[in-house]
Order: C-alpha cells, then sequence, then structure tokens
C-alpha cells in the first residue's frame, strides 16, 4: 500500500539497501518505491554528509571546547580548586576570561574537519558495507559487517582529516596558557603555517595514532549503532521513519559511542595538545601508549573519563543534529536530482 511505499523510500535515504537486498522478499516494493533515494550518487552523499556534520559542528562546538579543557586540565595540587568543574560551569568560565565568543574557537577547522571527515567517513559508509557483505548478499547486513565497515572508513576518513582536527584542538587549548603567556596561534591558517615551520609537514599528522583508534571506534560506534538501532525500530512495526526514530536511533548512537570511545578519545586530545619536549612546560607524551601509561599511573582510570558527561552531550547531540539533518538534506536530494 501507500503507506507501505512511503516508509520503504524513506528508510533507504539514510543508508540504501544493495540490489540483492532490494530483491529480497521483506523489501518487495523498494525497486519500484525509491527509485531517486537508491540512485542517489556518490558525491550527493558525501556532499550531504559534510553539511549535515557542519551544522551540527555549530550547534555543539562550545560543548566540544568544554570536553577539551575538561580532559586536558590535571589534577589540582593540594589546597588548589579544580578550575573547570563541569560542563556549564566550564563554558561559563570560559566565556567570562576569553569572551562570549571563545567557546565557539576552532569553529573553522572545525568545519574544514566535518567537510572531510565526514563527507569521506559517511559516505564511504554504505559502498564498504556492501562491499563487506558482497554482491549476491541477502538480507540485512550483519552488525560485524556494519562495525567493520564503520572502522574502515573511520579510519580512511581521519588519515585524510588529521590535520583540522589537530588545528582544532591546538586552538581550543589556547585558553589554558597563563595569562601574559603569548598564544602560539591567531587563527586557523596561521595555525597551519606555524605548525609546518616548527614542527615540519609531518607535524600536521601529530598523534595520527590515537586520532585513527578514537575517529575510527566512533566512527564505528555511531553508524553501525545507527543503522542497526534504525533498522530494528523499523523491522518492529511500532514506529515509521520518521524524525522521531531517527532521534531514538541518533541518541542511542550517541551513548554507545561515547561509552565505547571517551578513553581513546582523552588520550588523542592530550597527546594532540601536548607541548613538544624541551620547551620546558605542559606534561610530554612520546605517543599514545606513553600517554595512556601516565595518566593511569598519576590520575588513576577515571582519568580516562575525565569529561564524560560534557562528552556524551557533544556525541548525543551532534549525532541528533547530525543525522536528523543528514536525513532530511537526503530526502531533498533524492527528489530533486
Amino acid at each position: 500500500n501507500a503507506e507501505y511505499m512511503g516508509e520503504v523510500e524513506q528508510a533507504s535515504i539514510m543508508f540504501p539497501l544493495s540490489v540483492s537486498e532490494r530483491s529480497k522478499d521483506r523489501f518487495p516494493l523498494a525497486t519500484a518505491a525509491a527509485p531517486a533515494a537508491i540512485n542517489l550518487p556518490f558525491w550527493a552523499k558525501c556532499l550531504s554528509a559534510g553539511f549535515a556534520a557542519s551544522i551540527a559542528e555549530v550547534c555543539t562546538i562550545p560543548i566540544d571546547t568544554a570536553k577539551v579543557r575538561l580532559q586536558t586540565q590535571a589534577d589540582p595540587k593540594p589546597g588548589e580548586v579544580r578550575k573547570y568543574r563541569g560542563m556549564m560551569q566550564t563554558i561559563r568560565t570560559i566565556a567570562a576570561e576569553e569572551g562570549a565568543t571563545a567557546p565557539w574557537k576552532g569553529l573553522s577547522p572545525g568545519i574544514q574537519r566535518q567537510m572531510v571527515f565526514a563527507s569521506l567517513r559517511i559516505g564511504l559508509y554504505e559502498p564498504v558495507r556492501n562491499f563487506y557483505c558482497g554482491k549476491d548478499f541477502q538480507g540485512d547486513p550483519p552488525l560485524l559487517k556494519k562495525i567493520a565497515a564503520g572502522l574502515t572508513t573511520g579510519t580512511i576518513g581521519i588519515c585524510v582529516a588529521s590535520p583540522t582536527d589537530l588545528v582544532k584542538i591546538r586552538l581550543q587549548g589556547e585558553g589554558r596558557l597563563p595569562p601574559g603567556v603569548p598564544r602560539r596561534y591567531n587563527g586557523s591558517i596561521h595555525a597551519y603555517k606555524t605548525i609546518i615551520q616548527q614542527e615540519g609537514v609531518a607535524g600536521l599528522w601529530t598523534g595520527l595514532g590515537p586520532n585513527i583508534a578514537r575517529n575510527a571506534t566512533i566512527n564505528a560506534a555511531e553508524l553501525a549503532s545507527y543503522d542497526q538501532l534504525k533498522q530494528m525500530i523499523l523491522s518492529s512495526g511500532l514506529m515509521g521513519d520518521n524524525v522521531y526514530t531517527h532521534f531514538i536511533a541518533a541518541f542511542g548512537a550517541g551513548f554507545i559511542a561515547t561509552c565505547v570511545g571517551s578513553p581513546v578519545d582523552v588520550i588523542k586530545t592530550r597527546v594532540m595538545n601536548a607541548k613538544k619536549v624541551g620547551d620546558g612546560s605542559g606534561p610530554t607524551y612520546t605517543g599514545a601508549v606513553d600517554c595512556a601509561l601516565k595518566t593511569a599511573r598519576n590520575e588513576g582510570i577515571m582519568a580516562f573519563y575525565k569529561g564524560f558527561v560534557p562528552n556524551f552531550m557533544r556525541i548525543g547531540t551532534w549525532n541528533i543534529v547530525m543525522f536528523i539533518s543528514l536525513e532530511q538534506i537526503r530526502a531533498a536530494m533524492s527528489r530533486n536530482l
């Protein structure tokens, strides 16, 4: 009936079904119902992902800035009071000390990052997932295949986009410098130039190892969880393919991604924000393993979950805004391309 056909059409927009899946009895109307969504060009899938991720970045970057400050601050010495004590207090402190726009530090490289990273990791997800399933596969893709696809596309995306991630984190961490200490960077372009001059071109990929671990892990958790949760909701028949389904699936994906990715996120942030050896200030790590060992030894295991609440609020909110935006953008593109 018309209602079922509309539901199938919408279901194929985010993660379109492969030809073999569309031939399965479970989706008897899919081929006729959703040719526009199924045939959405690859460039359109990538572009829509970049735009949706950029919208989410603008909405949530103050939370991300607070998360970076909470993750990188050391434990206070006896008698000292911790400077940052929770997400909202951190955002208020940053705005009060550094200006009202300070919570949006790193927005420019953040959007640069999303237009590259999100476009690749989300745009490639469906083709890679279907490749892992095989051209003759029929039925719903197994969860393990979805996870493998997320790990793969997350790795590819961050290998290309890692310099933008580095600059974003460096700019967000500038406010930790003591009063009177000159800032290292006065903007994203200056940051790129300064890093190349002081650390070489390879310096733009500082922390690539933990960055791959963090982003591949979170990407797999986000995309596989969203894909799986949405599939389960639609299969249950309790809800149709609408904004409520997208909200629930995105919220669940954000929570799972936060639980899985928080430890590697803390390590990645600290490695990328650390000073180079020999400048006489700040913590110094020789790599991800060294950072993990020093963090665990000096601050305890729970240090890996520093900033968990703002991290969840960031990832959860980011996922909700991104996936809902992506569904709507792709739906509009499928009607007009």
